[in-house]
């Protein structure tokens, strides 16, 4: 048991994975964000679009 925690410690590749698990994380975060703030822009630009036709 001793040397299979040893082993896991020592594993590099493991915390490779989580940056690069939490960097999408971010991404997707950031890319939600920037979406809701321009959807509502857009939203009421095709309101008012719309109403004055």
């Amino acid at each position: 048991m001793k040397t299979l925690l040893n082993r896991i410690l020592k594993d590099e590749q493991g915390g490779e994975i989580l940056e690069y698990a939490l960097i999408a994380g971010l991404i997707v975060v950031a890319a939600i964000a920037i979406v809701g703030a321009v959807g509502t822009k857009v939203s009421g630009r095709w309101t008012s679009l719309n109403a004055s036709m």
